[in-house]
């Protein structure tokens, strides 16, 4: 075997090189949309015992939290999660400890709803989930004495969002004109949440960012009058991937609408 022997300047670079291959490395496994490795948390449940959360959230989804596919899985997350409404459409999967009354299987929850106060503050990574999810966790027939254990021990990690023959929308938030338009993105397989987006007006090359308004929402606001029809392009916030929706905003849109593009992730 020969060995190779590197001037004290060259073997300086190479060391620096692979460190910079490391950081890189690190950086996209723990931006990644799906995790191998589960994380402490702990957990509550809210609304009624077998019911499907909160009606609308923080995020913005409105009525969507009350129908398949979201029905029965949304969940409220600490601001750690919450991430100032970036961490909005994050899908988890959440599995409590104690083997005497948790099934082993976990249960996948989507960020739809963020929960400021009590066991969610101080920093903590916390978990408020509807009933109906709370008591999956639970082994047969034990669904109600898991649910009166209050907070609960689990563990956590990231996982894909998964809506089977569902595509990419964009909700036209109340309150959109000609000159400030909001859109909401629903149905987002994959990473589930937005890290920017970026709109193109009609007969324009331009492609123009959209400022994050708040929860899931994004905006753009026109020193003119706006022109649809508009192309929208989302990039994730955890793997920067991007989708471009070319024209799927028609010119005649109207406030509260919803429009489906022909694409998901």
């Amino acid at each position: 075997m020969q060995l190779l022997f590197l001037p004290r300047r060259g073997f300086g670079l190479f060391l620096m090189l692979a460190a910079a291959i490391m950081v890189s490395a690190a950086h996209q496994s723990s931006s990644s949309s799906s995790s191998s490795h589960w994380l402490p948390a702990t957990a509550t449940w809210y609304g009624s015992p077998e019911g499907d959360g909160s009606d609308g959230g923080a995020c913005g989804y409105g009525s969507l939290v009350d129908v398949k596919p979201l029905r029965a899985r949304v969940g409220a997350v600490s601001p750690v999660l919450f991430n100032n409404g970036e961490g909005c459409g994050a899908c988890y999967k959440v599995k409590c400890l104690d083997k005497s009354i948790c099934s082993r299987r976990a249960v996948t929850i989507i960020v739809t709803d963020e929960c400021p106060g009590g066991y969610c503050s101080g920093g903590r990574t916390h978990f408020d989930l509807s009933g109906a999810a709370f008591g999956r966790m639970a082994i047969a027939g034990e669904h109600a004495l898991l649910r009166n254990r209050g907070e609960l021990s689990v563990l956590y990690r990231r996982t894909p969002c998964k809506y089977p023959g569902k595509q990419v929308a964009f909700h036209v938030n109340e309150g959109s004109t000609n000159y400030w338009l909001s859109l909401l993105v629903e149905f987002e397989d994959g990473d589930g949440d937005v890290g920017a987006m970026h709109i193109r007006q009609a007969s324009s090359s331009e492609w123009v960012a959209m400022r994050h308004v708040w929860g899931a929402s994004w905006c753009i606001e026109g020193g003119g009058p706006l022109r649809g029809p508009f192309s929208v392009k989302i990039t994730t916030l955890s793997t920067a991937r991007s989708l471009t929706a070319r024209d799927v905003i028609p010119s005649n849109w109207s406030p509260k609408a919803t429009y489906t593009s022909r694409l998901n992730f």
